[in-house]
């Protein structure tokens, strides 16, 4: 019996295909560098942590940019891009949960093991993640200041975060789809009306308030990552200042209030 394992040749070389090669395992497994020395322990956790959240901040901006795009292309003729629009954000939804969860993960590292290596990372931060702030952005909470603020950008970073302020948000798209269905958009009151008259006629506008429900749960859970991680700050380094410079968990407080569609929460309030 011919025992020999029939694989398919691809590339100019002929190479063949493997788990390993189509993950790119040798140089994702290679990515993880430890700056102490002596190594810590945990320090590989601490990397590790936040290399995955920054995989996963990946995924999000594909599919937030996809939902958007879904919704620009929207017409009164053309609802099936609105169920692929929230198809994409209960992905991201799941996803979000999963971001939130991985903080129980980090909370494993006590406060002792965090500073055996914590002043080796200055003058690094995290709130130089260029693609949680690109999130932020196309979510709709833009916000050109962090451009001046942010330390160390490279010149491509810089491109990028310029694009995410110019280009349509996610609220900019859903307001474009408010305005091709006859709904009044011409001042944030009148969206607020209009909301309100798909929130009571759903027999008529029932895509269109999953879409705004869809995309205040995509809200709240973004504010449930930043109110689980400013408690884990506190846990890790109470009231210390950041390895950036920043006020540490002082200013992951202030940023507890952020809310990407406040129209959506203030409707609550006038159904």
């Amino acid at each position: 019996m011919d025992t020999h394992e029939n694989f398919v040749s691809f590339g100019e070389d002929g190479g063949l295909l493997t788990y390993g090669s189509y993950l790119r395992l040798p140089q994702l497994l290679d990515s993880q560098h430890l700056e102490s020395d002596p190594p810590a322990h945990d320090e590989l956790l601490f990397i590790t942590i936040h290399q995955v959240y920054e995989l996963w901040f990946k995924q999000l901006l594909h599919e937030a940019a996809s939902i958007r795009d879904a919704l620009l292309r929207t017409t009164a003729a053309t609802a099936g891009d609105l169920w692929w629009a929230r198809h994409l954000l209960n992905r991201m939804h799941v996803i979000e949960r999963v971001l939130v969860q991985q903080i129980d993960v980090l909370e494993t590292m006590t406060p002792q093991d965090f500073l055996e290596f914590r002043q080796r990372l200055s003058p690094a931060s995290g709130f130089q993640s260029v693609q949680f702030r690109e999130l932020e952005f196309l979510s709709g909470a833009k916000d050109a200041g962090y451009l001046a603020r942010f330390k160390g950008l490279t010149a491509e970073e810089q491109a990028r975060l310029g694009q995410r302020l110019e280009e349509p948000s996610l609220w900019d798209a859903f307001v474009h789809v408010l305005a091709v269905r006859g709904l009044d958009t011409s001042s944030d009151e009148a969206i607020t009306d209009s909301l309100r008259t798909a929130a009571h006629d759903r027999g008529t506008h029932a895509d269109v308030w999953a879409l705004a429900e869809a995309l205040l749960q995509h809200d709240e859970l973004a504010a449930a990552w930043r109110g689980r991680h400013v408690v884990m700050v506190e846990r890790m380094i109470g009231a210390k200042t950041g390895t950036g410079g920043s006020t540490g968990a002082t200013y992951l407080r202030s940023r507890l209030s952020l809310k990407y569609y406040p129209l959506l929460w203030e409707l609550r309030s006038a159904l």
